[in-house]
């Protein structure tokens, strides 16, 4: 008896209950089908609950699809957004806006103390985007003199910014 009332009740409501759910879920069609089969399971473990009649048991199909995709929304806000492991290192820390002010200004006046030698292949290659190859010719130098002043530049940076 309940396994004939729940086919019914799927039969009944199934498709109207997909998308009603795909609509609520913006057309995200995996969301959607992980949540009617949610809301399918809570109504064969509360099958009692669930009234018989057509009105009632798609009001109650609905409200408890309804529910659960406002529960997954909120649960987004209140996590993290989930970052690719590759990019996590990129991401600024919300505590350290000071931090990075800071070091972003010790960084600029570092930069601005390199030798001029060197703070020309530095923004050559890094702010400008151009090969080792293209900076050697542009300066009629060979490309292991330009990586070597890009090395000690570099170097450079590193320790003015670290101590």
């Amino acid at each position: 008896m309940a396994d004939e009332r729940f086919e019914q009740l799927i039969a009944d409501h199934g498709p109207h209950l997909t998308r009603f759910v795909i609509t609520l879920t913006a057309g995200q069609r995996q969301t959607a089908e992980d949540v009617v089969q949610e809301t399918l399971l809570r109504a064969w473990r509360n099958l009692d609950v669930v009234a018989a009649d057509d009105e009632s048991g798609r009001r109650w199909l609905f409200t408890v699809a309804r529910r659960l995709v406002i529960d997954e929304a909120r649960r987004r806000k209140s996590r993290p957004s989930e970052v690719p492991e590759h990019l996590a290192d990129r991401l600024p820390n919300a505590d350290d806006t000071a931090g990075s002010a800071v070091a972003g200004f010790a960084l600029r006046q570092a930069f601005h103390g390199l030798n001029p030698i060197h703070r020309t292949v530095l923004t050559e290659v890094y702010l400008r985007h151009r090969t080792v190859e293209e900076v050697a010719d542009d300066l009629r130098i060979p490309p292991g003199t330009v990586r070597s002043r890009i090395h000690y530049a570099l170097r450079t940076l590193r320790l003015a910014v670290t101590h």
